[in-house]
């Protein structure tokens, strides 16, 4: 097993904790020096924040860390790819590195729709490795929908 593949593991035990209170399955963590600092996974319905998504909340735990709001030396690990405020808030933290499970085809701001992350514009861009256990990360969210879908569905039933 690879050190990214090691560190994604870990991300996608975050992403399980957020299916357990039944929100989106996405994990993250952040490494410095070879360990674990941060980590997080998305908590939006639970706090009812649209800031609390996995990665905000593990930059958050990683700034408290270090002492400084720039992540310069870290690696994020990400179950999916990060949306644009996520993507925005990692470039303004200074991460060095993002590692990607599966990419987001809707709202991915790091190569799908839009690449915030590399950005020759900007003052910081993020070296990028994409699709690390893509299969479990990518699973794991189709799956989660999939339950979603047809919770919902026999919920109408049950009202009709």
């Amino acid at each position: 097993m690879t050190e990214d593949e090691k560190f994604m593991k870990a991300a996608l035990a975050q992403a399980k904790k957020a299916a357990a209170i039944d929100e989106v399955p996405i994990g993250c963590v952040i490494v410095y020096e070879g360990k674990i600092i941060a980590r997080g996974y998305n908590k939006r319905n639970k706090e009812k924040n649209t800031l609390s998504h996995a990665e905000m909340n593990a930059i958050r735990k990683a700034s408290k860390y270090l002492g400084d709001w720039r992540l310069e030396g870290c690696t994020m690990y990400i179950t999916l790819e990060p949306c644009p405020m996520c993507a925005g808030a990692i470039v303004q933290a200074r991460v060095d590195r993002v590692v990607i499970g599966s990419m987001n085809a809707k709202a991915g701001c790091a190569g799908s729709v839009l690449n915030v992350l590399q950005e020759r514009r900007f003052n910081h861009q993020v070296e990028l490795t994409k699709d690390v256990l893509h299969e479990e990360c990518s699973s794991m969210l189709s799956e989660f929908f999939r339950e979603l879908r047809e919770r919902r569905k026999k919920e109408k039933e049950k009202c009709i």
